[in-house]
């Protein structure tokens, strides 16, 4: 299963999400040096899934604030942001938020 894959089935089994977008940014951050790095991390630097955006709308979010629902995020995609996921840039909100 890819990163982007595994990101995705993460966090819909964690969050149920009304939306949920998962952008993989990784060729924008190609030839930077944490990529050589990451070369030895896993084999999804090898592939360039490095980086990754993801905007997620859930009813979990409701009355969290921005950084509680960031570390629900975080905690739910612990073992890829330990191996082969340099950066997480997350938007998360509640249903209704824009």
């Amino acid at each position: 299963m890819s990163v982007e894959a595994a990101i995705r089935a993460k966090l819909s089994a964690a969050f149920q999400p009304s939306l949920l977008i998962v952008e993989n940014d990784s060729a924008r951050h190609a030839g930077h040096a944490h990529l050589t790095h990451h070369l030895a991390r896993g084999p999804g630097a090898v592939t360039g899934e490095t980086h990754f955006n993801v905007t997620i709308e859930a009813a979990v979010f409701e009355g969290q604030s921005r950084i509680a629902r960031q570390r629900l995020v975080y905690a739910a995609l612990k073992d890829e942001l330990a191996g082969p996921v340099h950066a997480l840039a997350v938007k998360a909100r509640a249903p209704g938020e824009a």
